[in-house]
């Protein structure tokens, strides 16, 4: 499959419930990505239950690969894409052609309307590193073997219909007669399930990358031990992902319930900080502050390895992990009723990530006060003309103040959320982060 202008992407409307009533989602000789668009917000606002759309596209030669969870071919996500495949290929060129294809990019796009209910947790842009402060938006290539990236060209989108009538919950069956609506509610599941787990999985790549950087600094043994028992609990977590996606149960002998003691523990940890930061932050008058109090009560927040920022990155940490047990916690929930498991997945993600998101939320809040504060002369030099020296040391402790606002990257609201699942060759998938898109 060339991704060239003539390339056909079939485009399949999938619902995770039976009673979806909705136009077609049809056109003549294909539909344009700005009119895929347009259709999927229409689909979002008037469908009386969740609808997502599924793309196939050529699998691109090189992508940005760091990130993401493999599955297995034997996986029941694979075996559910393979399956709503097989099921339209024999009517549908465009879909023959992926059938064929060893090499494909399946993209699950999750409108905003669905997605704000899975809390903040999967709706944030995906940061490239090829570029300083680059995010990851269309499918992207490599020119002439080079570094830079551009979008290799622009696919016409062919709607697929559905196939013969089944009930809610199995892989693949149409819904009211005239629509173009597939009930995938476990494909769904299971995509967005890995999709948010492979996300918050590189956010704990991401945070235990910097504090390994910034313990070297410290040789703080106290955060360090903190450091290590929050990622000893990365191999329970991995292999109770692995488990469930394979739609197996979860015991005793994987050690999860120890990991999710740590996790809370580490979090109970940050919630403490944060409440003596935002205490700090209230005492401080008119929004004016001596430097020596801003270190006083944010220690080393002005030294790019100090303690307040290896605690930021530890609270991160917890975060990240935080949300992975929450998803795992959510997929069992779902799949505990086989005949609407996405509801159940829905509410339960909805319900454990509202925790987790307010303390994230008063993290950035932190972040954004201290990032405005105004830095005044000490009181003993107020009537004294300050040294050369003074003044510089004044004015760098204000730009690395100003530099804490962007230090993080803010929620995507209002956005469509992004799964991209690549299959590979000998059938295996790779699940990358979800994303805003």
């Amino acid at each position: 499959m060339n991704h060239d202008d003539g390339t056909m992407v079939p485009i399949w409307t999938l619902s995770t419930t039976e009673g979806a009533s909705v136009p077609s989602f049809t056109a003549d000789g294909g539909l344009t990505p700005e009119r895929v668009t347009e259709l999927r917000t229409a689909l979002a606002a008037f469908a009386s239950v969740p609808l997502v759309t599924l793309e196939a596209h050529p699998l691109p030669a090189r992508r940005e690969r760091s990130t993401g969870l493999m599955l297995h071919a034997t996986s029941p996500l694979a075996k559910e894409l393979s399956r709503l495949v097989a099921e339209d290929a024999q009517k549908v060129p465009a879909v023959a052609q992926v059938a064929q294809s060893g090499e494909v990019l399946y993209r699950m796009v999750v409108p905003a309307r669905v997605a704000a209910e899975f809390g903040k947790g999967m709706v944030q842009p995906m940061v490239s590193k090829a570029a300083d402060k680059g995010l990851y938006g269309d499918i992207v290539g490599d020119l002439a073997g080079g570094t830079a990236k551009t979008v290799v060209a622009k696919a016409t989108f062919v709607p697929v219909q559905a196939a013969s009538a089944g009930a809610a919950g199995t892989a693949v069956g149409a819904a009211a007669a005239g629509t173009a609506i597939a009930v995938a509610a476990p494909l769904v599941l299971m995509a967005v399930a890995v999709g948010a787990s492979a996300y918050a999985d590189q956010r704990r790549q991401s945070a235990i990358e910097n504090i390994t950087e910034l313990l070297e600094k410290l040789q703080d043994d106290a955060l360090d031990k903190e450091r290590s028992e929050l990622d000893g609990c990365r191999d329970a977590i991995e292999k109770a992902t692995a488990l469930l996606l394979d739609r197996g149960r979860i015991g005793a002998s994987l050690g999860l319930d120890s990991a999710v003691h740590a996790i809370s523990t580490a979090t109970r940890s940050a919630e403490r900080r944060v409440l003596k930061w935002e205490s700090a932050l209230d005492a401080v008058v008119e929004n004016r502050v001596e430097t020596s109090e801003v270190e006083k009560a944010f220690p080393g927040v002005t030294d790019d390895g100090g303690e307040f920022r290896a605690q930021l990155e530890l609270a991160a940490l917890a975060l990240a992990l935080k949300r992975r047990v929450v998803v795992l916690q959510a997929v069992e929930a779902g799949q505990s009723d086989e005949t609407n498991p996405f509801e159940h997945f829905v509410q339960s993600l909805k319900d454990d990530q509202q925790e987790i998101d307010e303390l994230e939320a008063r993290v950035h809040r932190t972040l954004l006060r201290l990032s405005s504060l105004q830095l005044r002369s000490p009181k003993r030099l107020l009537d004294k003309v300050m040294t050369r020296n003074q003044v510089e040391n004044l004015l760098d402790t204000s730009y690395r103040l100003r530099a804490l606002a962007p230090s993080y990257i803010a929620s995507a609201h209002g956005t469509d959320v992004v799964i991209d699942i690549e299959k590979h060759s000998d059938g295996t998938l790779l699940v990358l982060p979800s994303r805003a898109s």
